[in-house]
């Protein structure tokens, strides 16, 4: 059997799921660092002089080294900078929500979530407002129930060309 390659027709083996992915998420790189003065910076200058933002982040920290996660907008040039300038990194996808303006939106956005019953693993806000609005990326269980949820509730799903704006 082959997944992706060629078969013994040489023909390609197209690869497809039931359900399409058909709700938004935006990339997270996470940039891995020694834990020595200096190593934020050295990530953050990588974009100086680009077209690429940084439109979120976070740091989590240990003894020996540290994860610099990023919400990046055009992700494909920010993955040849972060290629380019040697830095060690995984990608993966993140679900990206506005929040109303109500003075409870991360209550009514947790209940939203603890009603279906997903986990957020992490989350964090991001520091442009791609709409004016405050904004949450948030690491959960299921990107696409999640993101399908929130929307019937009113909350509004933000995707990599939101980020680009």
């Amino acid at each position: 059997m082959s997944f992706g390659g060629e078969d013994d027709g040489g023909s390609e083996v197209e690869l497809e799921t039931l359900h399409g992915r058909t709700w938004p998420t935006v990339t997270q790189f996470s940039v891995f660092l020694e834990n020595r003065v200096g190593q934020l910076m050295e990530v953050v200058r990588s974009f100086q002089g680009t077209k690429v933002k940084i439109i979120g982040l976070t740091i989590s920290d240990s003894a020996d080294c540290s994860i610099l996660r990023l919400i990046l907008s055009y992700p494909e040039q920010s993955r040849e900078i972060l290629a380019l300038n040697k830095h060690a990194f995984a990608e993966n996808e993140l679900v990206a929500v506005e929040l109303p303006n109500s003075p409870h939106a991360l209550v009514e956005l947790c209940k939203a979530l603890l009603q279906a019953e997903i986990n957020i693993h992490y989350a964090y806000p991001l520091i442009l407002h791609p709409r004016g609005r405050s904004a949450v990326a948030m690491h959960i269980d299921n990107n696409e129930q999640a993101s399908r949820t929130l929307h019937e509730m009113g909350f509004d799903i933000l995707c990599e060309a939101d980020l680009a704006s």
